[in-house]
């Protein structure tokens, strides 16, 4: 039966253009604090790292310029001669940490520049400026020699800057951004520019890492290590560029128990296999990792990886389960936005985000879900390293989204989850989906996505729609993955508006009793409850706003607590009647979400 009080509980309000309260967490407060423009960091790539590298975060400038033809000025723009200001990188300029607090609006353009102080190069060598995250679209120069220009807010991507540059002198790099934010079609994932309810601030620009690195003539582009359990060895496809003998060295805990190589001449694929006697498995109880070494001419790299399976079986008695390594798991998940009052989407630092999982992990959680955006590869090293399991969604985008089909047709309709479909012209105009060029944006993305996280082994599936945001053709999207990676089960949509494809059945319940419900697909899936709870409790003194959203209002500590430990059991309950698992709404607090298990600035812990 559906619960009508909690339906009109979290019924959608107009935004309120209120000012945000300032809230800092102790990481950006320290930060703020420190005379150094930038806390500390890793190397930002940790599976394929190099000594020679450099980090570009810190001190910037930025300028906002007017544009109305913004769409297609970035291209080409020339950067202004004025109103330049600080801005903290990489830091979006909306983020408090920025130091600038602006929002980039559809019809500006955002500007960067800094010196690029250019480490001293020998004969052969390169010079590669990799840019981890910029929002939306950017054009980057160097010396006014334009070396890149990319669409897309989630991915790396990187230049060789060699030849721009002019040794001896300093040279001058310049970003030049457009973001439409949900004025446009494009990803952009829980981002609005009139924020509110579960709709967050938007954001522009650089928000992940600028850095550089050296290679030789001759190294390594790129590697994937594909540690195969079944087979007893590590199959590694690497990139080479330039001439020599490509050496690769399996390594546990210091001691060597592989080796291998092959000579390789131009730009190619090698691939090339490690053999393992009895592998060491990784799970979330021991988090076994394996170090990978590679070297080719004079490059050097370091990676890691490891080996586990995952899968969806037919237990004894014809119930579909989750298996990890050949044994059952039950999967207790938090559905993990990803946000910071201080940093939007970027972590204030890399403790920040040690902090998340460790305290998930505390609080009985096996499973992330990372919800709607793909993080720093820091992230998942650290999952791997800590055995934290993560849920992979897909950046979600298209055009407006309606009322009606995105809320209040399957809150009020359970019927509608599985008789709407995503498929033609009039399907993507009902779930916003109508542009094509959004719809290449999404494949590219998710392909890019699936390939730039399949050698993390906390990675153990995949979500591509959420709710019908923008949905389309998920049947063939469910194809396009298993396609890239048979090894992880694949969550075609997560919410509602499933088509009877993938490895789960994924609901959202805030509604309705917690229950594991028959799947109308054969053969039958494993069943999830992907989100639910959301109980909510605004801690005075450490909330964003005066209003809060939730799905069911706390009155205090004490209620909170109980409530959510209440649903927490139930949902434990279900393992019994075939649920695979659930993920719980949600690690923190968001801006006018109240329904963290954690306040928005981290410092209080409300079921402790």
């Amino acid at each position: 039966m559906l619960d009508l009080r909690r339906v009109l509980a979290s019924k959608p309000k107009p935004p309120a253009d209120v000012e945000l309260t300032e809230l800092w967490t102790p990481w950006g407060e320290k930060l703020m604090a420190d005379e150094r423009d930038a806390a500390p960091v890793s190397h930002p790539r940790p599976q394929l790292a190099r000594e020679r590298w450099g980090s570009l975060n810190g001190a910037w400038e930025c300028a906002f310029v007017a544009a109305p033809d913004a769409a297609t000025a970035w291209r080409d723009a020339e950067p202004p001669t004025e109103g330049w200001r600080p801005i903290r990188v990489p830091f979006s300029p909306e983020a408090p940490l920025s130091g600038v607090r602006l929002q980039l609006k559809p019809d500006e353009l955002l500007w960067y520049r800094r010196a690029l102080e250019a480490p001293e190069l020998a004969a052969g060598e390169r010079l590669v400026l990799h840019l981890d995250a910029v929002d939306w679209a950017c054009a980057v120069r160097v010396n006014g020699v334009r070396v890149a220009e990319h669409t897309g807010a989630y991915l790396p991507f990187s230049a060789d800057v060699t030849d721009a540059l002019r040794p001896g002198e300093k040279n001058a790099l310049t970003v030049c951004v457009h973001d439409p934010s949900d004025a446009g079609t494009q990803l952009r994932g829980k981002q609005r520019l009139a924020r509110g309810g579960i709709w967050y601030t938007a954001q522009s620009g650089i928000w992940r890492d600028v850095w550089w690195e050296v290679v030789p003539a001759s190294h390594v582009v790129a590697l994937r290590a594909d540690a195969r359990a079944g087979e007893g060895r590590v199959v590694l496809l690497a990139r080479v560029a330039g001439e020599g003998e490509l050496v690769a060295r399996l390594v546990d805990e210091g001691a060597e128990v592989a080796r291998t190589a092959a000579f390789a001449r131009g730009e190619k694929d090698v691939e090339l296999s490690l053999p393992v006697g009895e592998p060491h498995l990784w799970s979330p109880e021991d988090p076994h990792l394996y170090d990978l070494e590679l070297s080719f001419g004079g490059d050097h790299v370091r990676s890691y990886c490891a080996f586990r399976t995952v899968e969806v079986y037919t237990d004894v008695a014809g119930a579909p389960r989750v298996r990890l390594n050949g044994e059952p798991i039950f999967l207790r998940g938090v559905l993990d936005q990803g946000y910071w009052p201080d940093g939007l989407m970027t972590p204030p630092s890399e403790d920040a985000l040690e902090h998340d999982v460790r305290t998930m992990r505390e609080l009985g959680f096996n499973l992330l879900r990372k919800h709607i955006k793909v993080e720093q590869p820091r992230f998942y090293a650290l999952c791997d390293r800590l055995g934290m399991l993560v849920w992979q969604d897909m950046p979600s985008g298209g055009g407006a989204y309606g009322a009606w089909h995105t809320s209040y047709q399957p809150t009020l309709l359970r019927a509608s989850w599985t008789r709407v479909s995503d498929r033609g012209p009039r399907a993507w105009r009902r779930l916003a989906a109508d542009d094509p060029a959004y719809r290449e944006e999404w494949r590219a993305t998710c392909e890019g996505t699936v390939r730039l996280l399949s050698g993390h082994p906390c990675v153990i599936g995949w979500t591509l729609f959420n709710e019908g945001w923008g949905q389309f053709d998920a049947r063939a999207a469910c194809e396009l993955v298993r396609a890239l990676d048979p090894t992880r089960p694949v969550s075609a949509t997560s919410g509602w508006y499933d088509q009877g494809c993938g490895d789960l059945w994924s609901v959202h319940n805030y509604f309705r009793p917690l229950e594991v419900w028959p799947d109308h697909a054969r053969p039958a899936r494993a069943f999830v409850i992907s989100e639910f709870g959301g109980v909510s409790w605004a801690v005075p003194g450490h909330v964003s706003l005066g209003t809060s959203y939730g799905y069911d209002q706390a009155d205090g500590g004490a209620e909170f607590a109980a409530e959510v430990r209440a649903l927490l059991k139930q949902a434990d309950a279900l393992e019994a009647e075939g649920l695979v698992g659930y993920v719980y709404t949600q690690l923190s607090d968001v801006e006018e979400e109240t329904n963290g298990l954690l306040t928005y600035d981290r410092r209080v812990n409300k079921l402790a």
